[in-house]
């Protein structure tokens, strides 16, 4: 189900998004929807991807061995 958000923006954001809009060829509107899935579309990767490495970090490092030593440890 959509739904639909109010925000406010400063004037100066909001001619950035017209601007970006037409660039696209889509409504103002649509454009700042794509945007915001986009931006949330990476924050759930990021915790996804922060989840797996606490998950299988142990198991990784045991079968495969931990960081290469930097050359500064050297």
């Amino acid at each position: 189900m959509a739904r639909e958000i109010r925000i406010e923006i400063s004037d100066e954001a909001y001619e950035q998004l017209l601007r970006a809009a037409a660039e696209k060829r889509v409504p103002a509107e649509a454009y700042a929807g794509l945007v915001l899935d986009a931006d949330l579309a990476r924050a759930r990767f990021r915790e996804g991807a922060r989840l797996f490495v606490a998950e299988h970090a142990d198991g990784f490092a045991e079968r495969f061995g931990g960081p290469a030593a930097s050359a500064d440890a050297a």
